[in-house]
């Protein structure tokens, strides 16, 4: 298997906003999904789930250890296995909303959103 490797979107998804993805550990996968209002494409290997979201979703915001952000949804250290998909959506926009998925993410984590620090 490639080191490197893009997650392909099913057939008849389009990528109108740009296609990025966040790895997060496994562990936090199920509870995430119970979380958020709507779930996009996403994908597991093992150690790791993968949540599809629009293009440049790390822009101001500073996703929480142990999350991983992947620029153009390239798996840079591909595991013991080539990504499934586990989850696709009705329609064909495959993006979860990354504020609601940031949010779950800081609170799975215990940590504090960015712009909430500020304010500590």
């Amino acid at each position: 298997m490639p080191a490197h490797l893009r997650l392909d979107l099913p057939e008849g998804m389009t990528q109108p906003l740009g296609c990025d993805a966040v790895a997060v550990p496994a562990r936090f996968g199920p509870r995430l999904m119970d979380r958020l209002p709507r779930v996009g494409c996403v994908y597991e290997d093992g150690p790791r789930w993968w949540w599809i979201v629009p293009a440049d979703s790390d822009v101001a915001m500073e996703w929480p250890a142990p999350v991983a952000y992947s620029a153009g949804a390239v798996v840079r250290d591909a595991g013991c296995r080539r990504p499934v998909l586990i989850n696709r959506p009705e329609g064909d926009v495959p993006y979860t909303p990354p504020i609601p998925l940031y949010l779950a993410l800081c609170g799975e984590t215990g940590t504090t959103p960015g712009w909430s620090r500020a304010c500590l």
